[in-house]
């Protein structure tokens, strides 16, 4: 049986910033799917403390207003999330998401933030931004919500958390299907490793191709989780 066939633990945060090393999380959401089993959804908002910028609220719709009404502390939050991904890693399941890198990164600067500790990364991660990256070839917008459309995926709601975070675990569950020897077929383990390789081997290829059009900037490949003080990717697409 693939892994894609039992339970996934699908994961999405929802921040004020692009950059992964100054973000702060308003919104986090898991959802334990698949294995025949009902679905399961932890969902915290949260108060970061700060004004949530205009362009972060016209992207995800969470207010400063909001957060500050209903919010929990970042410091809860986190450990409440940090303790679930650590706990379905225990259980052996995957932990799923959509330029997953972006999301475990702000988490685990967060955790640096409010107690001085990192993300440990204990497990297998599935993330079909960068199986679809390196599967198929075509040109045109990759983020989550056009993914979808080209998978004929269901997405109900882009930018929301929860919804986000079930339609990344469709989307692993589709590349599983029309990819069996490449994806479905894997073990989680080697399936793991593979997304390693093909995340740096992206970065490298989109750094010599900047450099060769004379461009200074660069990005960091290194996946699932970026080291600290590393350059950061391009804005979430």
């Amino acid at each position: 049986m693939s892994w894609a066939d039992s339970r996934m633990c699908c994961f999405d945060v929802e921040t004020t910033s692009a950059d992964a090393e100054t973000a702060r999380v308003v919104a986090a959401a898991l959802a334990l799917v698949g294995g025949g089993r009902p679905t399961r959804t932890f969902t915290v908002l949260v108060d970061p403390g700060e004004e949530i910028p205009a362009a972060a609220t016209a992207v995800h719709g969470i207010t400063t207003e909001r957060v500050q009404a209903e919010g929990t502390k970042p410091v809860e939050a986190m450990v409440g999330v940090a303790d679930r991904l650590r706990d379905v890693w225990a259980r052996g399941i995957p932990v799923v998401g959509f330029n997953v890198a972006y999301d475990l990164t702000v988490l685990d600067r967060e955790l640096h933030r409010h107690l001085a500790s990192r993300l440990e990364i204990a497990g297998s991660v599935v993330d079909p931004h960068v199986i679809d990256r390196a599967l198929d070839r075509r040109t045109g917008p990759r983020n989550l919500a056009e993914t979808c459309r080209y998978y004929k995926v269901r997405h109900d709601a882009a930018h929301e958390a929860t919804q986000d975070a079930l339609a990344a675990g469709r989307l692993a569950w589709q590349l599983a299907r029309r990819y069996p020897q490449e994806i479905g077929g894997r073990s989680l383990a080697d399936l793991h490793r593979q997304q390693v390789s093909w995340a740096q081997e992206w970065a490298d290829s989109l750094n010599a191709y900047w450099r060769s059009q004379g461009r200074s900037q660069s990005i960091d490949g290194s996946w699932p989780l970026r080291p600290s003080g590393r350059p950061a990717k391009p804005p979430r697409s």
